[in-house]
């Protein structure tokens, strides 16, 4: 196995570590809603803290369910993941055509390339 696929290896066990930890201590089993985002966390606080509190602005669009919500997360997620996915694949291939370029040229002068 190569160095780069024993890091990899390495990486993917940590985030499958990070992702399955939380669930398999119970962390958050003595909240009501154990793993809500950071944003229903931070309305209830206020909402306990400050009861009178009327937010300063309203959301643009109100999806009908939870479930719409996630799916709108995930797409958005995705496209982001596609969006990275593409630059590092134009980047990689733009340093191999480059490489490629140097050796080809190297070997048409009869010196080594570097």
């Amino acid at each position: 196995m190569s160095r780069n696929a024993k890091i990899n290896t390495l990486l993917l066990a940590v985030v499958v570590a990070l992702a399955a930890l939380p669930v398999v201590l119970g962390m958050g089993d003595h909240k009501e809603e154990p793993f809500t985002g950071s944003d229903a966390q931070a309305q209830t606080a206020i909402t306990e803290n400050e009861p009178d509190y009327e937010p300063w602005f309203s959301p643009l669009y109100e999806p009908a369910s939870g479930e719409i919500e996630s799916a709108l997360f995930a797409l958005q997620a995705a496209l982001g993941a596609g969006v990275l996915a593409y630059y590092f694949g134009l980047r990689r291939g733009r340093r191999q055509g480059e490489e490629r370029a140097a050796a080809a040229a190297g070997a048409s002068s009869g010196t080594p390339a570097e």
